[in-house]
């Protein structure tokens, strides 16, 4: 069986210890290849590794760090078909999802940041005739960037490719759940010629790798997307430690719907926003709201389109919705639904694991699920499930849906469908969340900052914002 190997000083390596854990193909819920069970060593070493590198690297020609960064970029696309393959295999999303967004955003993010840094300017400030001050951007050195399993390369390569490209050099941990496009890449550095020690990829579990990278006293810097709870934990770590932090954590987002919308749109793009990649995206829209006045209509439209979503093989190209990514996950997220019906919900639609045939019977498949007749503040509408369930409510007033919008202690983005401009910016300045979708959903211009508030996480990536994330400024004040 395939061994995954970590990429430390620019090589593929064993994990010291020489120990390996399983990776699961989530579509036929067995084995197919072994990820290292790294510790606290191979972190050491790979540390070891981006501290030597970073004098030369950070002192590289930015020209010539984009060139290295968009032929990396270069060398994703040329392997679309193999990555997108690798990531519908190791996730269990559908292989044209992977095609169409997964794979081309990693490259994007790669040509972004690569093309974002020869534009990046500091800040110069006049003081009359007296003095100037100018600010310089200074590259930190070795960053830890720690990566979920959702959109593995697409959020990995979202994270290192600002770092490195503003001169940093970086240790980062992909999760141990879907590891095999992070290893691709790291075939694909060595090919795009990116210097030893640069670039540190080491795989294992997130008690050992990511709590390693966590409190390492040479990290001073620390990307994290995933949970709000290991979000809490690495706060706890770093915060004393006086590192730097980017904590992008969970969401409960708010799709609110009013009866003056544009019916099939919001109808047509709601489906996207519950159900795309098994409902597991941080952004999925999983508590819907809809308007009295289209209240029935919207819900017997919605349920009847859900109904004729094919849940199936990855591999297929009629398949709407893969596999979730494991089998505890799969738990978790049915645990839900028959929490749902303890509260009092009514299942309209789903609400089951899927069973297959054939390779696929073994597969870890939910039926795409719509709850009726909850609470708005009870568990089920208050807590991250990340899978293929959503609620829907009625509401009268822009006052009701706000306040039941508002309610969870997640404030990452929120879905506004009106045609009433004015309605449109005032509820989007009353929403408690760092993004708001209007009559759209994940449209996203990669100049725009990234994140949330309240336990949706601290800072902003994105843009120019990750540029700053990963920098110290500095002021420099010179007398006239």
């Amino acid at each position: 069986m395939e061994k995954i190997k970590n990429y430390i000083n620019g090589e593929l390596v064993e994990p010291v210890g020489k120990e390996y854990i399983d990776n699961f193909n989530p579509s036929i819920g067995a084995v197919y290849s072994l990820i290292p069970d790294s510790d606290e060593q191979d972190v050491d070493l790979a540390t070891k590794a981006a501290q030597a590198a970073f004098p030369a690297w950070s002192k590289t020609p930015k020209e010539k760090r984009a060139r290295i960064l968009q032929k990396l970029a270069s060398l994703i696309e040329n392997n679309l078909d193999r990555f997108a393959e690798a990531e519908s295999r190791d996730n269990g999303k559908p292989l044209s999802l992977a095609k169409r967004v997964d794979i081309p955003r990693a490259a994007a993010n790669f040509n972004f940041y690569a093309t974002g840094v020869l534009h990046y300017a500091s800040e110069a400030h006049q003081m009359e005739d007296t003095a100037i001050n100018y600010t310089t951007r200074e590259p930190i050195g070795v960053c830890g960037c720690i990566s979920p399993w959702n959109l593995p390369l697409y959020l990995f390569s979202w994270k290192i490719a600002p770092a490195l490209a503003i001169g940093n050099t970086v240790v980062a941990k992909p999760s141990e759940v879907t590891p095999y496009t992070a290893y691709l890449l790291s075939e694909l550095c060595i090919e795009a010629g990116l210097p030893k020690g640069v670039l540190n990829i080491v795989h294992g579990l997130g008690h050992k790798v990511g709590a390693a990278i966590t409190k390492h006293t040479d990290i001073p810097v620390i990307s994290f997307t995933g949970g709000t709870v290991t979000g809490a934990e690495i706060a706890r770590t770093a915060g004393p430690m006086f590192k730097k932090l980017s904590l992008e954590l969970g969401g409960k987002n708010p799709n609110i719907i009013f009866d003056d919308c544009d019916f099939e749109k919001a109808l047509g793009t709601t489906m996207h926003s519950s159900f795309a990649n098994q409902g597991q995206i941080c952004l999925c829209g999983s508590r819907i709201f809809v308007q009295r006045g289209i209240y029935e209509k919207f819900r017997d439209a919605f349920v009847a389109k859900t109904k004729k979503l094919t849940v199936g093989n990855p591999f297929d190209e009629g398949t709407n919705l893969g596999a979730v990514v494991s089998q505890p996950h799969m738990e978790k997220v049915l645990s839900y639904v028959t929490l749902a019906q303890e509260e009092g919900g009514t299942v309209l639609t789903g609400g089951h694991q899927v069973k297959l045939e054939g390779e696929q019977e073994n597969g870890w498949y939910i039926a795409p699920t719509i709850i009726e007749g909850l609470a708005f503040d009870c568990r089920t509408n208050q807590e991250e499930i990340f899978g293929p369930v959503v609620t829907i409510m009625p509401f009268d007033t822009i006052e009701e849906v706000l306040a039941m919008a508002n309610s969870t202690k997640y404030g990452l983005a929120s879905t506004v469908w009106t045609q009433d401009i004015t309605k449109a910016h005032n509820v989007a300045a009353q929403l408690h969340s760092g993004i708001v979708w209007v009559n759209t959903w994940l449209l996203r211009d990669l100049r725009t900052p990234f994140g949330g508030v309240k336990a949706s996480g601290v800072g902003r990536e994105g843009g120019f914002n990750a540029f700053e994330f990963f920098t110290e400024p500095k002021n420099v004040c010179i007398k006239l």
